[in-house]
């Protein structure tokens, strides 16, 4: 993988603040736990565990597509959930959206890594309702361990 990683460009590692072990905290006082790694050279892996606050488990597979210049994610879940996310880094914040049909209409959501640092960010699941973004989760990422072999 050595020779890949060399290889990445600035876009494929857009991801690498999100590398390494995560103490997520959401709401009043629920924590979980989140492990993210770089496989295969250019895929970012996550491991998302949501015990003890939810009883959720799920991964996502993230991978810079150079042809459509943009972020494509993946994530299933414990509860048979499946979401599919495009987008990438603007303004330091880095944006995922999904669309969907729902009750006969077209419905957007986004994902939103923001005030990123080397020791934490926050993380928003949100809905576009009326114009306005509506979050529906929020999480806070605290670092447990650095990315391996960094």
């Amino acid at each position: 993988m050595g020779d890949v990683a060399a290889a990445l460009t600035v876009e494929e590692r857009q991801f690498d603040f999100w590398l390494g072990a995560w103490r997520v905290t959401w709401g009043d006082g629920l924590e979980g736990r989140n492990r993210i790694e770089r496989r295969l050279g250019r895929v970012i892996v996550e491991e998302f565990d949501g015990r003890p606050g939810v009883d959720l488990l799920g991964h996502s597979v993230s991978v810079y597509d150079r042809d459509a210049a943009c972020w494509k994610q993946t994530w299933v879940d414990s509860e048979g959930g499946y979401i599919d996310l495009v987008g990438g880094l603007a303004h330091g914040r880095m944006e995922l959206f999904h669309e969907r049909e729902a009750e006969g209409e077209r419905v957007r959501f986004r994902m939103l890594f923001d005030d990123i640092s080397e020791d934490g960010f926050d993380w928003t699941w949100s809905r576009l309702l009326d114009g306005a973004w509506a979050t529906r989760w929020a999480i806070r990422y605290e670092r447990l361990e650095p990315p391996a072999g960094g």
